[in-house]
């Protein structure tokens, strides 16, 4: 890699928490064009505000107020809307903003150690899976102000568009039918520990969905439903720097994301990352940590180190098996882990039963 890289951007991603432990996911965009994702808690922005401000005393208008330009990290109201699930996405949004100010400030700011130290991806930032009982929120769009008072909806907490992989029938949460075709896309509402979550389709009708029935619509699907090259395959994580030493394989940073478009049992995969295709050691590749939770994990085919084809995306495949649908949870084990807000909105979706 030539010189050593910076960020350039941060986007929110989710609130993540961990028992009693907030985490703050975000993607990040590097000054080489990479993208990685990293979770940080509150307490460690606040170690890097604290941090910043000692080793740039004069952009933190310690010695002359006028010269400050590095931004204050404020805080979500101890009392905010919805509970400590609201708070969380508060300082979701708070953080997206203050990260992206940070990185508008001089270059020796946004180019120190400090900061690029901050947002590299760690250790625990590349785990292919949560701890259990993990709870990942989605923040929704800025909603408009002319919503009317007291119509807050379950989108307001988590939504995304999931397609699924095999036909499904069930009852919605009035009761009426509620019949999926494969491949067709349901919004997420609600994520539930027990595998059965609560979706929504075009008609608006709500229903309580098996998870296993689900996955991600790859971006940059094309509407005849086949991938464009670019995004085709499952998405990887780098654990850390490779420089290729040969013309057919790919040199990745730390934490870099690789979309896999095929195996090999042999320990090399071809893989496309940067608008280029090549090989990487696959014992380098690990499943996204937080992305791993939201996509399919199949992937089907391979090729050698030698180049020798295996097997191909393409190729024809027996009948994937259905899903296996998991036991329905009794409403009162899903109000117990929502938040106010939630449990209202719920109320009003469900009226007084829970799950069929």
């Amino acid at each position: 890699m030539a010189g050593p890289r910076h960020p350039v951007s941060v986007r929110a991603a989710a609130l993540v928490q961990i028992k009693q432990l907030q985490t703050f996911a975000f993607s990040v965009h590097w000054s080489d064009g990479s993208d990685t994702f990293v979770r940080r808690s509150w307490d460690e922005f606040r170690q890097l505000q604290k941090t910043l401000k000692e080793t740039f005393p004069v952009e933190a208008g310690l010695l002359r107020r006028s010269d400050r330009v590095l931004p204050k990290l404020p805080d979500a109201p101890l009392l905010a809307r919805g509970g400590r699930t609201g708070r969380g996405l508060a300082r979701l949004r708070l953080l997206e903003t203050y990260s992206q100010t940070l990185l508008a400030t001089a270059e020796r700011v946004v180019q120190s150690p400090a900061l690029t130290s901050f947002f590299a991806p760690q250790p625990l930032d590349l785990e292919p899976e949560l701890p259990p009982g993990s709870l990942v929120i989605l923040p929704a769009p800025e909603e408009p102000l002319s919503r009317p008072a007291g119509s807050l909806a379950i989108h307001s907490l988590e939504t995304q568009s999931l397609r699924c992989l095999q036909p499904f029938s069930t009852q919605d949460t009035r009761g009426r039918s509620f019949h999926v075709q494969a491949q067709e896309s349901l919004d997420v509402l609600l994520r539930h520990p027990s595998g059965w979550w609560l979706v929504e389709n075009e008609d608006q009708q709500t229903a309580w969905f098996p998870a296993p029935y689900l996955e991600e619509v790859a971006l940059g699907q094309g509407p005849d439903g086949v991938p464009s090259m670019e995004s085709s395959g499952p998405q990887f994580c780098a654990s850390r720097t490779y420089e290729s030493s040969r013309a057919d394989e790919l040199s990745v940073p730390a934490g870099a994301c690789v979309h896999v478009l095929e195996t090999s049992d042999l320990g090399w995969w071809l893989c496309r990352y940067g608008g280029r295709t090549g090989l990487l050691p696959a014992v380098l590749l690990q499943p996204e940590g937080l992305g791993a939770l939201l996509r399919g994990p199949g992937f089907r085919g391979g090729k050698d180190r030698a180049g020798e084809a295996r097997g191909s995306p393409d190729a024809p495949q027996a009948r994937t098996p259905a899903p296996t649908v998991p036991a329905r949870p009794p409403l009162s084990a899903i109000q117990s882990r929502c938040c106010t807000i939630t449990r209202r909105a719920l109320g009003r979706h469900l009226g007084p039963q829970g799950p069929p």
